[in-house]
């Protein structure tokens, strides 16, 4: 349309500055943080939950750990915050029963990723594992039965019966969560950044807010964007392609 191309300059320009470290590495360590804390626990949950005997218990322990997924992002982290305060916080109501002094535990880089990832595994826990108990459901009972009749015990079953017959569900709920490893929301990071845990909180989704919307650099911003889901583009082809050669299974 007439306007200047300007080739790979954003891309040189994100690439050398001085940020660009911290802003990969955060983002990283948030996403592997959350994959090897959030992806197992929703599968050892709905591996609990199927041999729960009682229906209404089940289903109560189902309907409670559910109901955390449909709270708002930013009701989440107002209750983060108040969890976090130093007064009143029921955290450092705990630390002070264990003879612990208080602690901001908001205004700490170093917890940061922790905070965010087991409130994160708190919250989607249960949502997440219902596409395991559905998987569970299809799973041929006369293979526990035997299993049963050989005296193999619930963790063989688990082991021999229902994690095999669950694999391909959890190979390919495992590539999307790969293919989404550099995709940090946005609006968490945000509300739970502050000056103080900056250092830990900056991500490439807050970073190409700041310098989109807020400094109003949308060529710059927009090339931040797009290296970000490249990246994302390659991950999710190279976990498909491991996938298909090491368990025979894949996407596509």
């Amino acid at each position: 349309m007439g306007s200047p191309w300007v080739g790979f300059d954003h891309f040189k320009r994100f690439f050398s500055a001085y940020n660009f470290k911290l802003l990969l590495m955060n983002t990283l360590g948030i996403s592997v943080y959350s994959i090897l804390a959030g992806f197992p626990i929703p599968i050892i949950f709905a591996l609990m939950l199927n041999y729960v005997k009682n229906k209404y218990l089940k289903k109560t322990v189902q309907m409670v750990s559910y109901a955390p997924y449909f709270i708002s992002t930013v009701v989440m982290c107002g209750m983060i915050t108040i969890f976090m305060s130093t007064d009143s916080g029921i955290f450092n109501i705990i630390r002070g029963f264990l003879g612990m002094d208080p602690v901001d535990a908001l205004s700490k880089p170093g917890w940061f990723k922790s905070i965010y990832v087991w409130t994160g595994v708190w919250q989607g826990m249960g949502w997440s594992s219902i596409i395991y108990i559905s998987a569970l459901s299809g799973v041929d009972m006369q293979l526990h039965e035997a299993a049963i009749v050989d005296g193999a015990t619930k963790l063989q079953r688990i082991i021999h019966v229902d994690l095999p017959s669950i694999k391909p569900t959890i190979i390919m709920l495992l590539i999307l969560q790969m293919g989404s490893l550099m995709g940090v929301g946005f609006e968490k990071v945000f509300l739970l950044q502050n000056t103080l845990n900056k250092s830990a909180a900056s991500v490439i989704s807050t970073y190409v807010y700041e310098v989109g919307l807020i400094n109003s650099d949308y060529g710059y911003s927009t090339a931040v964007g797009l290296f970000n889901s490249v990246i994302n583009v390659i991950l999710i082809v190279t976990a498909n392609q491991l996938s298909k050669r090491l368990a025979d299974e894949s996407l596509f």
